[in-house]
C-alpha cells in the first residue's frame, strides 16, 4: 500500500487546498501519473503517484485544506480494488476533519516560517510565534516590520461563551435572493495581502498622461516585419517594460524594498506583469527584462499569460519581482490607483487609450492619450523621484525611437 503525500512545494508554502481529484477510488493509476490537483496561495500543482496500482482510498475531499507532508490518499496493488472507498462527502459541521501528520518536534514550528535573521531574533525577544505572523511579502518571507506590526496590533480578548439557551437561532432557509460562494485560497490570499500592503506602507500615487501618437504609428509601421522576423506580435507592453527599466536605472530607489531599518536596492530588473485569471490577479515576472530585446519581452509576456490562465505557473515564475506593471486599460479603465505588490515600493498602472483634444503648441489637436499612474511607498521614495520616474516613462513612450536605439 502506497501513500500519496502533499509534497514540499516552496519554502513559503506550507498548505494548500484540494482543487480536484484526477483519480477516483477503484481507478488504475500509473507511476508518475497525476492523481490530484492542489491549489496553493500562488500556483496550482498537480501531484503524482509514486507507485502504480489502484486508488483504494481518498482521505480528504475537494475543497479541504491540507498541509505539506499530510497523507491524502492511498494506492493499493493489483488491477482492481476489492472494495474501494468512496470519496469523502463535502465536510459537514459534525464530520471529522482530516488531520495532518504530527510534527516530529514541537520546537520546529518556528523553523517552518521563512523569516530574515533579524525578524527571527526580534520574534524570539518578543516571545512571538513566527507562524502567527502574516507577512506582507507575497512569497511569505517574514521581515522585521512584520514582527513589529504583529507586536503592535491590539490583542482582541476572546468573547465569553454564550449559554446554551442564548444560542443564535438557525439561519433562515435560503430564499434564493443571495448566493454564498466560498472564496478560493488564492482569492483569500489576494484579499489578505492587499489589505496588509495598504496598512503597512505609506502608499501614495502620482499621475501623468502620455501622448501615444508616435508609439502607435511606429508600431503600425513595424508590426508586420516584427511578426515575420520574430513570430510574435509587437504590443505596447514591451515599450512600457523597456521604458520602466530605463527609468528604474535612473531612479534606483523605485527598484528597492524596505527590510527593517535598511533599504535593499535591487541591481536586477525582474518586471512583474499583472495577469487577470478566473481565479484572480497573478503577477508572474519577466526575468532580467533589461537583458531582453523587444521580441524576447513580448514572447515572455505571452508565455506567462498563457501559463497563468491555464494554471501552469510555477513558483519560479512568481519569485523575485522588483517592480510591477498592471494594465487596467484592457478592461476600459480610464484612471486608477494601483496597489503595491508585496514588498515592492513601486507599481505602474496603464490605462485605456482615449482620443482627447490636446494643446499642441498653439493648436488644439485630437490625440490618443493614456493616463498613467505610479503608486509608490513614500517611506522610500520622495516626490522628486516619483515624479521624475513617471515623467521619464512618459518621455520615452512619446519618443519610442529612443527605446529602440537603446535596446
Amino acid at each position: 500500500m502506497a501513500e500519496i503525500v502533499v509534497p514540499e512545494l516552496a519554502e513559503s508554502i506550507t498548505e494548500g487546498t484540494i482543487a480536484k481529484w484526477l483519480k477516483q477510488p477503484g481507478e488504475q493509476v500509473n507511476k508518475g501519473e497525476f492523481i490530484v490537483e492542489l491549489e496553493t496561495d500562488k500556483v496550482n500543482v498537480e501531484v503524482i503517484s509514486e507507485e502504480a496500482g489502484v486508488v483504494s482510498e481518498l482521505l480528504v475531499a475537494e475543497g479541504d485544506t491540507v498541509e505539506v507532508g499530510q497523507v491524502i490518499a492511498r494506492v493499493g496493488e493489483g488491477g482492481a480494488a476489492s472494495a474501494p472507498a468512496a470519496a469523502p462527502a463535502p465536510k459537514a459541521e459534525e464530520a471529522p476533519v482530516a488531520q495532518a501528520e504530527p510534527v516530529a518536534e514541537e520546537s520546529s514550528s518556528m523553523d517552518r516560517a521563512i523569516a530574515s535573521p533579524a525578524a527571527r531574533k526580534l520574534a524570539r525577544e518578543k516571545g512571538i510565534d513566527l507562524n502567527a505572523i502574516s507577512p506582507v511579502d507575497p512569497m511569505g518571507r517574514i521581515r522585521v516590520q512584520d514582527v513589529e506590526a504583529h507586536a503592535a496590533a491590539p490583542k482582541v480578548p476572546a468573547a465569553p461563551a454564550a449559554p446554551a439557551k442564548a444560542a443564535a437561532p438557525a439561519p433562515a432557509q435560503d430564499d434564493g435572493r443571495v448566493t454564498r460562494e466560498k472564496m478560493t485560497r488564492r482569492r483569500q490570499t489576494i484579499a489578505k495581502r492587499l489589505l496588509e500592503v495598504k496598512q503597512s506602507t505609506a502608499m501614495l500615487t502620482t499621475f501623468n498622461e502620455i501622448d501615444m501618437t508616435n508609439v502607435m504609428e511606429l508600431r503600425k509601421r513595424k508590426k508586420d516585419d516584427f511578426f515575420e522576423k520574430n513570430d510574435v506580435r509587437l504590443g505596447f507592453m514591451s515599450f512600457f517594460t523597456k521604458a520602466v527599466v530605463a527609468a528604474l536605472k535612473k531612479y534606483p530607489y523605485v527598484n528597492s524594498e524596505i527590510d527593517g531599518d535598511e533599504i535593499i536596492l535591487k541591481n536586477y530588473y525582474d518586471i512583474g506583469i499583472a495577469v487577470s485569471t478566473d481565479g484572480g490577479l497573478v503577477v508572474p515576472n519577466v526575468v532580467d527584462a533589461d537583458r531582453k530585446n523587444f521580441a524576447e519581452i513580448e514572447a515572455a509576456i505571452g508565455e506567462l499569460a498563457v501559463k497563468a490562465r491555464d494554471n501552469k505557473l510555477t513558483i519560479a515564475d512568481m519569485t523575485g519581482g522588483s517592480f510591477t506593471i498592471t494594465n487596467g486599460g484592457v478592461f476600459g479603465s480610464l484612471m486608477s490607483t494601483p496597489i503595491l505588490n508585496g514588498t515592492q515600493v513601486g507599481i505602474l498602472g496603464m490605462h485605456t487609450i482615449q482620443r482627447r483634444p490636446i494643446a499642441v503648441g498653439d493648436n488644439i489637436e485630437i490625440r490618443p492619450m493614456m493616463y498613467v499612474a505610479l503608486s509608490y511607498d513614500h517611506r522610500v521614495i520622495d516626490g522628486k523621484d516619483s515624479v521624475g520616474f513617471l515623467k521619464m516613462v512618459k518621455e520615452l513612450i512619446e519618443n519610442p525611437e529612443d527605446l529602440l536605439l537603446g535596446s
